[in-house]
């Protein structure tokens, strides 16, 4: 093999150079930030309250009444960052669900897990929210490496005329009275 040989794609790659490609063509076709921030998000606003610090002979806990919504408001979060991942059609929900779990976990969960946990699940809804699918666009036939390339007629442009418009006349649309119009009242 010579340096000018060409290599084709997968067959002599190393499987490495596989895998990053692989995984940035996944993560292109996702909120993949957006379900990151929002899965570290709630790891910490589960994890504070029932922490333990040990000084010396003292232990220092978080341990509250309100544990049981911390650990709910945590898990809530990451299954919603991995949601993002895995459904990208739900961002929209799982944005906004993140950024109001993280604006209740302020007062529940020891102030949104010391404001960390909080930060990164409300950069993660926005995330999500701002995030915009990747259109599919409509490429022309092209030549290609001397081979024609031939249009997906799946993805085709609509280039359909557009019917003609139809103005109203001669008909009862403009009565006010029920009778009229098949017994549909119209504002007209």
């Amino acid at each position: 093999m010579s340096a000018e040989t060409a290599v084709s794609h997968g067959r002599d790659e190393h499987y490495i150079r596989v895998l990053r490609r692989n995984f940035r063509s996944w993560r292109g076709q996702r909120p993949f930030w957006a379900g990151l921030f929002t899965l570290l998000g709630g790891i910490p606003i589960a994890y504070f309250p029932y922490a333990s610090l040990k000084l010396g002979h003292m232990t220092l806990s978080m341990a509250t009444t309100a544990g049981a919504g911390s650990l709910i408001i945590g898990v809530l979060l990451v299954t919603l960052g991995l949601t993002m991942w895995f459904q990208a059609v739900a961002r929209v929900f799982a944005g906004i669900a993140a950024i109001l779990l993280a604006l209740v976990s302020i007062p529940i969960a020891n102030l949104g897990g010391f404001v960390i946990g909080f930060l990164l699940s409300l950069i993660g809804g926005a995330l999500a929210l701002s995030w915009i699918p990747e259109k599919k666009t409509y490429e022309p036939a092209a030549v290609t490496a001397g081979k024609a390339k031939q249009p997906d007629p799946a993805s085709e442009v609509d280039t359909q005329a557009v019917p003609e418009q139809w103005d109203g006349h001669g008909t009862d649309t403009y009565e006010t009275y029920t009778e009229g119009n098949g017994g549909r009242n119209s504002a007209g």
